[in-house]
């Protein structure tokens, strides 16, 4: 699914009639995605005035239609049960569990974001984010293959169904790990896992 023009020109026009076009900075919508996080805007009255892919995909896995900016509202109201919970000039994270139990809300205080505008990030527990290669290359030093294999384990493959998938030998992924291990100074792969992870919010 896609959003029509109609909606879009609908979003910004709303924008610019609320003075609230631009609101959230293009850093913090990157940092969102990255961390993978779809966001919903809300000007001072609570309005849907803008969102993303990420915070259409994290609702429709809600099973929650979300093709107009009326949908989108009437979703996350019923969702987190009203906008009680969202303040205004904050950003409002939202943990989307499965398919059972409501969502859960924290407030933070947000200087980024002005004019009474409340952004809320959907925070999908099944969205696992991944470093980028080039990044690790940088930090690590890591070879095209070693990158090609760390980023498989982000994602929770085992290494001998890596070396299956890649058609690899075991002793072939199992030096590249190795060498992965002394390069990002990891002795397990769920160190290496979680040190991963935390790479993923860089650009």
């Amino acid at each position: 699914m896609s959003f029509s023009q109609r909606d879009m020109d609908t979003a910004a026009a709303n924008q610019r009639l609320n003075g609230t076009a631009g609101a959230i900075p293009h850093a913090v919508q990157r940092i969102l995605k990255r961390i993978g996080c779809g966001y919903v805007t809300l000007d001072r009255n609570k309005k849907v005035i803008d969102w993303d892919a990420g915070a259409r995909a994290v609702l429709s896995n809600a099973t929650v239609i979300a093709d107009t900016p009326d949908q989108i509202s009437a979703g996350l109201r019923r969702l987190i049960g009203g906008w009680e919970n969202i303040v205004p000039g904050s950003i409002s994270w939202v943990f989307m569990p499965y398919r059972e139990g409501r969502p859960v809300v924290f407030n933070e205080r947000a200087e980024i974001v002005s004019q009474g505008v409340s952004i809320i990030a959907l925070l999908d527990r099944t969205v696992r984010p991944e470093p980028n290669p080039q990044t690790l290359q940088e930090i690590f030093g890591l070879t095209s293959a070693e990158t090609r294999l760390a980023i498989e384990i982000a994602r929770g493959g085992a290494p001998l169904d890596i070396a299956r998938i890649l058609r690899l030998s075991r002793t072939t992924i199992r030096s590249q790990l190795a060498s992965i291990f002394a390069k990002t100074e990891t002795k397990r792969q769920a160190e290496l896992v979680a040190l991963l992870d935390r790479i993923a919010v860089l650009p």
